[in-house]
């Protein structure tokens, strides 16, 4: 189990065009967005990441890296980019489910093709979203053992504008406290 403010699992994933990703070498000014998807079959991931692509600027102006993140391989992770059509949106493929498994990621087992007509792998992650601070320790987190009720990414940035502007919870909170201030 990930726990706020303790380090978050490594993640390490080849991109399909800014090469590896390292999330411990990332270096963001204030945070590192990390949304687990589950692949190319699954068409709510593609609207899910249709609107990060749109919303990718206003998380860059915040000093927040983003990538997003799948078990597909790169044929199938370069689709999914491509029906994104967000060309500075980072896509890490190739998580393996071991890694999957240490981010608290839910597995799920192949139901044959989709809705839309693409096969499921064998076995694939459930979507997750974290934010991660600079230095490798969660701030937020979310999963789903489903692909619905995810959350959204507007309301991600309003939370991170607050918790810039209150720096909350406070830089000098002890670690694994909780600090009311809400």
């Amino acid at each position: 189990m990930l726990i706020p403010r303790q380090p978050v699992p490594a993640l390490q994933v080849d991109t399909l065009d800014h090469g590896r990703h390292e999330l411990a070498a990332d270096a963001p000014e204030r945070f590192s967005l990390v949304v687990f998807y589950r692949g190319l079959h699954c068409p709510i991931c593609a609207k899910y990441l249709l609107e990060l692509g749109r919303l990718l600027p206003d998380f860059e102006k915040r000093g927040v890296k983003v990538i997003a993140v799948s078990s597909d391989g790169a044929e199938r992770a370069r689709e999914m980019a491509a029906k994104v059509n967000a060309p500075a949106l980072r896509f890490g493929y190739g998580l393996t489910l071991a890694n999957a498994r240490e981010w608290g990621l839910y597995l799920s087992t192949s139901r044959g093709k989709t809705s839309i007509g693409i096969d499921e792998p064998a076995l694939f992650s459930e979507p997750g979203v974290f934010i991660v601070r600079p230095d490798g320790t969660l701030y937020y987190g979310a999963v789903q053992t489903m692909p619905f009720a995810r959350p959204h990414f507007d309301e991600l940035l309003a939370a991170i504008d607050f918790a810039i502007s209150k720096d909350y919870p406070r830089a000098a909170s002890t670690p694994g406290r909780f600090e009311p201030g809400i």
